[in-house]
C-alpha cells in the first residue's frame, strides 16, 4: 500500500490556481523537491512516503493556498522562494511575502515575487532614504514607482517627482530634433511605461493636470527644495557625485527618496566616478538610510532575461 501524502483541497478552483498556468508551478514543485507529483479532482499528491519531505510539501502547499486567496497569483518564482524559505525554517521570511503589499485603487494589489522584494518594500514603507541596487529585470523602479503612487494617492505625499540623469550617448542634446521634451521623452519613457502598467490613464492624465506627477530630467533638481514630497531617481548609476550630492540636499521636510541602479550599466565617461557607487561607501552608516540589493536571482522580468544576466556576470568574471 503506497503512503503518498494527498492533499485535499477546498475546490478545484484552488488547485487550479495554485499549480498554475500549463501546471508550471507543479513543474517548478517537483523541480524543487526531485519527486513526482500530479492532481486528480481536487487532490495534489506527492509521490513520496518521505516523512521530511511531506511536511515540507505541506507548508508549501498551504503557504500557496493562502498566498492565493489573499489575491497572490503563485508563479514559479514564488514556489522556490517559498521553498527555500521553508527549508531554512525561516517563517519570518515566508510570512513577509504574504504580508507585504502595495495597494492601490482600482489595480491589482502589488505583492513581492522573492524576499529581497519583500524587504524591499518593507524599508518603503520605514525609512525616507532607501537605495536600491541590483541588475535589470529586479523590479527596482516598478516597485519604486508603485509605492509612490500607493502615497500620493492616499494624500502621504503632496507631490510625486521621478527624475533620471540624461547620459548623452554620442550626440548632444542640444543637435537633437524638436523641443526640450521630445530630447529628453525617451530618456523619462521607462518611468512613463511603469506609472501606465499601475493606474488607469485616466488618474494620470488627472494627476498630471493638477501637476501632482511631474516628470523631469536630473539636472533640473537644481536649486530646488522638495517638501513632502516623494521623489524617485532612477538609473542612479549615471550620476556623477556632484550630482547625486545636490539631489539628496534637495530633500526637504516630510520628503521620502527612493534610488535605484545598476552599478554594472554605468554609462559615465571613464574618468568619472558614479555617484551611486560614492554614496553607497560614505553613506553606509548613516542612520536612517536604507540599503536593499538584488542579484540576479532576483530577476523576476523573465527567465530568459536572468539567464542573459548570469551569462554576462560570468564572462566579467
Amino acid at each position: 500500500m503506497s503512503n503518498n501524502l494527498t492533499i485535499v483541497l477546498e475546490n478545484r478552483k484552488i488547485l487550479q490556481g495554485i499549480c498554475g498556468p500549463n501546471d508550471l508551478n507543479t513543474s517548478a514543485i517537483q523541480a524543487e523537491m526531485g519527486i513526482q507529483i500530479f492532481t486528480r479532482g481536487n487532490e495534489i499528491v506527492l509521490d513520496s512516503d518521505d516523512s521530511e519531505k511531506q511536511d515540507i510539501f505541506r507548508k508549501l502547499i498551504d503557504n500557496l493556498v493562502e498566498h492565493y486567496k489573499i489575491g497572490h497569483n503563485p508563479d514559479p518564482d514564488l514556489v522556490k522562494t517559498l521553498y527555500k524559505s521553508i527549508i531554512s525554517s525561516s517563517d519570518v521570511q515566508t510570512d513577509l511575502l504574504k504580508d507585504i503589499h502595495i495597494l492601490l485603487p482600482r489595480s491589482p494589489k502589488v505583492f513581492p515575487r522573492n524576499h529581497n522584494q519583500a524587504s524591499y518594500i518593507d524599508s518603503m514603507f520605514k525609512y525616507n532614504i532607501v537605495f536600491a541596487v541590483g541588475p535589470a529585470g529586479t523590479g527596482k523602479t516598478y516597485l519604486a514607482i508603485a509605492h509612490a503612487l500607493m502615497e500620493i494617492l492616499e494624500k502621504k505625499k503632496r507631490k510625486l517627482v521621478l527624475t533620471r540623469p540624461v547620459v548623452e550617448a554620442g550626440e548632444s542634446l542640444g543637435f537633437l530634433p524638436g523641443d526640450l521634451n521630445q530630447k529628453i521623452s525617451p530618456y523619462l519613457r521607462p518611468l512613463y511605461d511603469a506609472i501606465d502598467s499601475l493606474i488607469p490613464f485616466s488618474v494620470i492624465k488627472k494627476l498630471e493636470e493638477n501637476r501632482i506627477i511631474e516628470i523631469a530630467p536630473l539636472a533640473y533638481m537644481r536649486g530646488r527644495s522638495l517638501k513632502n514630497s516623494y521623489i524617485v531617481l532612477d538609473e542612479a548609476q549615471n550620476t556623477t557625485k556632484e550630482q547625486m550630492k545636490m539631489f539628496l540636499t534637495r530633500l526637504g521636510e516630510g520628503s521620502k527618496a527612493i534610488i535605484t541602479g545598476d552599478i554594472t550599466q554605468i554609462d559615465l565617461p571613464s574618468r568619472k566616478k558614479s555617484g551611486l557607487i560614492h554614496c553607497l561607501d560614505i553613506l553606509k552608516d548613516v542612520k536612517g538610510i536604507q540599503f536593499a540589493y538584488f542579484g540576479a536571482h532576483d530577476i523576476v522580468r523573465s527567465l530568459l532575461v536572468k539567464e542573459i544576466v548570469n551569462a554576462y556576470e560570468k564572462e566579467e568574471k
